[in-house]
């Protein structure tokens, strides 16, 4: 999670998330590649049964992490391509540290690479069925990466068989009819020698060709083991081929080649460098920058960026495809370095570099949405007392800075709680990612992220039982279910909320509870019990003096009698409202007030209360600047003074609304050398 500077590249890529596909040439594995295409054109069961097939082709590759099977997927996918218009999709779905990832978070995620919105907080089936929908009429591949279990897969399954589905697992998935596994073992000696060679370069190899073959054959061809081995010579040109595959037949035989290869590298690493890598096991989803290094290993942004680049050159990260420096940690050694982080390093300080971790990422967040709010001076002296590597130079940054490292942030939160615990620390990080993602793109585009969130947090809190933790969590899902059109689940949080707020006197989430219940009946055409719990509310707030809440409250109910017909109710709490206003000084506040009396007026047939009060809300309106609402009112009076019989009067407001938004318009159009400057920084 590194701050960007303002030009970051654009992608149209469709891809979820994981690594990008080799930029070298792919070697080896001719004969799979061979059977695999082969296995496009098979025909299944239900073609040899004279049905057309349900779904779409299956195709299986098997075999040990490190043993390249992910590697082949992507080449498999790169000859084929031309074959599927509609692009690639790509999802993991084991995490590093071998959690199998929810089939509700992978169909979101492909979801959103197909720029399909499903509604925040849609269960497993919901999602499915949306994502079986979206490809119904498209034709892609869809890389299934590191699958856990054939449940996973089945379910992510395009029902068309225009559609090919690659799969990639330790072993056969039993339960998914018609596929043939593809397992691998190691590469053959020449791509091997040739894996090799691009590391160490050619000399070496030529000068001892059998040597290398007995690397090669120590290494079992296995390619994560190979570009290990071929790291450690690169970093040591004098050294020959031969001197590494001695040290290997030296080392216990316990263990896989990968391991025995991963062991011998690991000790030859710097300290400081061996440290900051096995203390990227605790990395969110295996994803690591510069900052996340940082603060794992209590060193300088620079020093880990360097440290990380070298890392890459010896084979023990993967730099990922990004505009930022972004590196992935490989699922074949995450459990090497797990075990040497608990080897090497005491609990407590690695839940010290956890905690330095998650510290870091809100900190970031804080800087992500400060650069948003610089209306004030000071929103922008707060901005500039961040240090100078947390800030992101333009808003356009932060949010391109956002978007990249979602999955490692979202990653961090469950990490955050992943021990059962709601302390302080995982507080303030949900915190600052939920002001981070509503301040950049909206609460409503960032709803599914947020419901993510909000249930990790009422999880720990129904857990732990946290009342006031878990009456929050409540509230926030039931707004982000009644922006969803889910009410009735909406109301249910809603009254859940308000039992827990209750249980330990929480004013304000009982306050904000009873509101939102009353605005749930509200919307379920329900008014007189919308107004009775309006009216609790509004008691609350009397109670405790909260003198702006109750103006906005004698708004509601009014609202809801106005909806029922009961004007009388109506003009009473509209009058009330508008006092409440005038008293906090909220002129603004005022105006829309008078406006809503005035229409309540008109409905009741009182024309010329409606008029006066119109052109008082007029004045209050001028009074707060609002612009819009003077012209809607200046309308109004003109509609109503037609309605009474003054149509020269009528022209007249409807001349001076047209005024006042022609003046607004002009206001906000950027003039000509504000174009060309945008224009050229664009």
């Amino acid at each position: 999670m590194w701050p960007v500077a303002d030009q970051v590249v654009e992608t149209a890529d469709v891809r979820p998330a994981g690594r990008a596909a080799a930029k070298h040439q792919f070697l080896g594995r001719t004969r799979e590649l061979k059977e695999l295409r082969a296995d496009i054109e098979r025909a299944g069961l239900d073609t040899l049964a004279g049905r057309k097939a349900p779904r779409a082709r299956v195709l299986l590759i098997a075999g040990r992490p490190g043993s390249g099977r992910t590697a082949l997927a992507e080449e498999l996918v790169r000859q084929v391509a031309d074959g599927y218009p509609d692009g690639v999709l790509r999802a993991r779905l084991t995490d590093p540290d071998g959690t199998p990832v929810p089939v509700e978070r992978a169909a979101r995620d492909l979801l959103a690479a197909l720029d399909e919105q499903a509604p925040a907080g849609a269960c497993e089936d919901d999602l499915t069925d949306a994502l079986r929908t979206a490809l119904a009429e498209r034709r892609v591949v869809l890389l299934l990466d590191d699958a856990a279990d054939a449940q996973q897969v089945d379910a992510l399954l395009p029902d068309t068989p225009d559609c090919l589905a690659v799969a990639v697992s330790r072993g056969p998935l039993t339960g998914i009819s018609d596929v043939r596994p593809c397992t691998l073992g190691g590469l053959d000696a020449k791509s091997g020698v040739e894996l090799l060679s691009r590391h160490t370069g050619s000399v070496r190899i030529t000068v001892d060709p059998r040597a290398a073959e007995g690397l090669a054959e120590e290494c079992q061809g296995q390619p994560a083991a190979l570009v290990l081995a071929g790291g450690w010579l690169a970093a040591r040109p004098m050294a020959a081929v031969s001197d590494l595959a001695k040290q290997l037949r030296a080392e216990e035989p316990e263990g896989t080649a990968l391991t025995r290869v991963f062991r011998l590298a690991y000790a030859a690493l710097p300290a400081t460098a061996a440290r900051m890598l096995r203390l990227l096991a605790l990395a969110p989803a295996g994803l690591v920058d510069p900052q996340v290094a940082s603060a794992l290993a209590g060193c300088s942004v620079g020093t880990a960026h360097t440290t990380l680049d070298d890392l890459v050159a010896l084979g023990f990260l993967h730099a990922v495809d990004s505009p930022l420096p972004q590196y992935e940690v490989p699922g074949c050694l995450h459990d090497q370095l797990r075990l040497l982080a608990r080897h090497h390093e005491r609990p407590a300080e690695l839940q010290l570099a956890r905690a330095r971790m998650l510290e870091r990422t809100v900190r970031l967040l804080q800087a992500c949405r400060a650069i948003t709010e610089t209306d004030s001076a000071q929103a922008r002296q707060k901005l500039l007392d961040l240090p100078r590597a947390l800030r992101f130079p333009t808003p356009r940054a932060a949010a391109e800075w956002l978007r990249l490292t979602r999955p490692a942030l979202l990653a961090a939160a469950r990490l955050a709680v992943a021990d059962g615990e709601l302390d302080t620390l995982a507080r303030r990080l949900m915190s600052q990612l939920v002001r981070a993602m509503v301040a950049h793109v909206g609460t409503q585009a960032a709803a599914p992220d947020l419901y993510v969130v909000h249930s990790l947090v009422l999880d720990i809190a129904e857990r732990r039982d946290l009342p006031r933790e878990k009456a929050a969590a409540l509230l926030n899902l039931g707004d982000l279910d009644a922006r969803t059109g889910r009410t009735a689940d909406a109301l249910a949080r809603y009254r859940a909320a308000l039992d827990a707020g209750r249980e330990v006197n929480d004013t304000y989430a009982t306050g904000r509870a009873m509101e939102s219940v009353g605005g749930a009946h509200l919307e379920l055409g329900d008014f007189d019990r919308a107004a009775d719990w309006f009216g609790r509310a509004l008691t609350e707030r009397l109670a405790r003096g909260e003198r702006a809440d109750a103006a906005r409250l004698y708004g509601r109910i009014a609202a809801a009698h106005t909806i029922a017909g009961r004007y009388g109710e109506a003009l009473r709490n509209w009058r009330s409202a508008i006092a409440g206003h005038r008293r906090c000084g909220d002129v603004a506040a005022q105006a829309r007030a008078l406006s809503e009396l005035a229409r309540v007026q008109e409905y009741a047939g009182r024309p010329e209360e409606s008029l006066r009060t119109c052109r008082e809300a007029v004045e209050w309106a001028r009074r707060a600047e609002d612009t819009r609402l003077q012209a809607a009112l200046h309308l109004r009076v003109a509609d109503t003074l037609e309605h009474l019989g003054d149509p020269a009067s009528a022209g007249l407001h409807r001349g001076a609304a047209e005024r006042i938004l022609g003046e607004a318009n002009l206001e906000t159009e950027p003039d000509a050398c504000e174009i060309r400057t945008a224009s050229a920084e664009g």
